[in-house]
């Protein structure tokens, strides 16, 4: 089974960036652009997952896209 890639929503000064692996993807003015750029980068790079961050930093929610067994192995 391939990796899953995270990617994620984070505030950085007065943007909200989308991330994959330190490299910022894209930036935007507010918070729902990035998670809507965020939701469409994940969805087409599967499996992957979305987490989004509060502006303090800490994680309100995430998704997770593609194959997603339940219970995880290991």
């Amino acid at each position: 089974m391939a990796a899953r890639k995270r990617y994620s929503v984070v505030p950085n000064g007065t943007q909200w960036q989308v991330k994959h692996n330190g490299q910022v993807l894209s930036a935007h003015y507010t918070k729902q652009p990035a998670i809507d750029a965020g939701q469409r980068v994940a969805k087409a790079n599967q499996p992957s997952q979305l987490v989004v961050h509060r502006a303090d930093g800490t994680i309100e929610f995430e998704w997770t896209y593609g194959n997603d067994p339940y219970p995880p192995v290991g």
